[in-house]
């Protein structure tokens, strides 16, 4: 008797024994299941997220903030190097502004003079805000994202005080001259039937400018190579412009290329028969000489950005 209790005993043990194992083996079989599910899975997504990102149009995140984030009015007057930078901005747009009505005066034959000149401006003023030194190139890259919108207006005021600063040291030096200086240089005024044309040698010129900036943003670790791509686009634009209104479309010189030296070039007309013939003739500067360049500076930017995708590069 003893012995077959034994036996039966030992089977029970064996029983209780296969049974946990049995159960360990289903759990880590199922365990072993639930990790091959989630590893396809997540190689589905994977796979389902790289064809949804090929699908996507080269287009996707063109307008992406590319300037940094935390940049707000709340912080950007606490920043200490911002106030270094719109002194910088109006430092350099005095010396552009010199530059400009200089070559007013002593004529186109002085461009390698202007351009020499415009690279140490470049050079000298860019580590202290990127050298920007015209709204049209703050205008644009704002429109590009490069540039939040509160460091863009700061910039533009600081530009104009600086084209200001510039007027007024040249202005000083024409009356010191006396009868023997030359006369100040001013915008003449827009003959009547010549707004369209005007305005598109401004718009071309600006988004030259523009365009060679943003292409320059590329070379921004080589301040040098910065300068002379930006240099070389001023100069482009002036050329441009001054054969296309001078030589073919028998205008008088009228483009800056510059929304802040041309506000202190008097293009704003002085007298007129009534209020409204005032009024009118300023419209017709404004848009001339500040909002059509600064819309063919967002053109600029946003034609380097758009080449940029089409051929792929970062």
């Amino acid at each position: 008797m003893a012995t077959k209790k034994s036996k039966s005993s030992n089977k029970a043990d064996k029983a209780k024994s296969t049974k946990p194992k049995t159960a360990e083996k289903s759990f880590k079989e199922a365990e072993l299941v639930t990790e091959t599910t989630i590893v396809e899975e997540t190689e589905t997504k994977e796979v389902s997220k790289s064809v949804s990102s090929g699908k996507k149009s080269f287009l996707s995140g063109f307008f992406a903030r590319k300037y940094e984030e935390k940049e707000s009015i709340l912080t950007v007057f606490k920043n200490h190097k911002f106030y270094g930078s719109l002194l910088g901005e109006i430092i350099g747009t005095m010396l552009i502004t010199l530059l400009l009505l200089s070559l007013s005066l002593l004529g186109i034959a002085n461009i390698a003079t202007y351009s020499v000149a415009v690279i140490a401006i470049l050079i000298a003023v860019y580590a202290f805000s990127g050298a920007c030194l015209n709204p049209i190139i703050v205008v644009g890259m704002m429109a590009s994202r490069r540039m939040s919108v509160i460091r863009g207006v700061m910039y533009i005021i600081a530009e104009i005080i600086g084209a200001w600063l510039g007027w007024i040291i040249f202005n000083a030096f024409h009356l010191a001259g006396g009868e023997a200086a030359y006369e100040m240089p001013m915008m003449s005024a827009v003959a009547e039937g010549n707004f369209w044309i005007t305005a598109m040698v401004e718009l071309f010129g600006a988004a030259v400018i523009a365009f060679f900036f943003a292409r320059a943003l590329q070379y921004k670790r080589s301040v040098f190579t910065f300068a002379v791509v930006v240099a070389g686009g001023m100069v482009t634009a002036i050329l441009v412009g001054y054969v296309a209104s001078a030589a073919f479309l028998s205008l008088s010189g009228n483009f800056i290329f510059n929304p802040a030296a041309a506000l202190m070039m008097q293009i704003f007309p002085a007298a007129g028969e009534n209020f409204g013939e005032i009024l009118g003739g300023i419209c017709q500067a404004l848009s001339i000489y500040a909002i059509i360049p600064m819309i063919g500076g967002v053109i600029g930017f946003c034609l380097s950005d758009f080449s940029s995708r089409l051929s792929g590069e970062n």
